[in-house]
């Protein structure tokens, strides 16, 4: 199996104006090639102490491994969430053009 220098790394956002926010922020300061903003998810959880319930939207990063520090930080700064969900996923492998077009695209 290859490995690659490429991560999705997935967050959540309570608002759609939220989930624009970190997109566009993070595609325009060139840490991410691509964000997908998927709504409607339904999330269960617990929070101090309570299962809790919500709506959020899942917010799913293209960028690469160097790049990973600088998105965690760009998110935790815009979002509105005591402990926003970071995480970062390897990419071991994929479509070559894509996966190369996301290095180029992120500095």
């Amino acid at each position: 199996m290859a490995m690659t220098d490429k991560r999705l790394i997935m967050t959540t956002a309570g608002s759609e104006e939220e989930a624009r926010r970190i997109a566009n922020t993070l595609v325009s300061q060139r840490l991410a090639a691509c964000v997908s903003i998927v709504s409607k998810m339904e999330s269960v959880y617990i929070w101090e102490g309570n299962t809790q319930e919500s709506q959020e939207l899942l917010v799913l990063i293209k960028t690469t491994a160097a790049a990973f520090e600088r998105v965690r930080d760009a998110i935790k700064k815009m979002h509105s969430y005591e402990v926003p969900e970071v995480l970062s996923l390897a990419i071991d492998d994929g479509n070559a053009e894509y996966l190369d077009w996301i290095g180029k695209a992120v500095e």
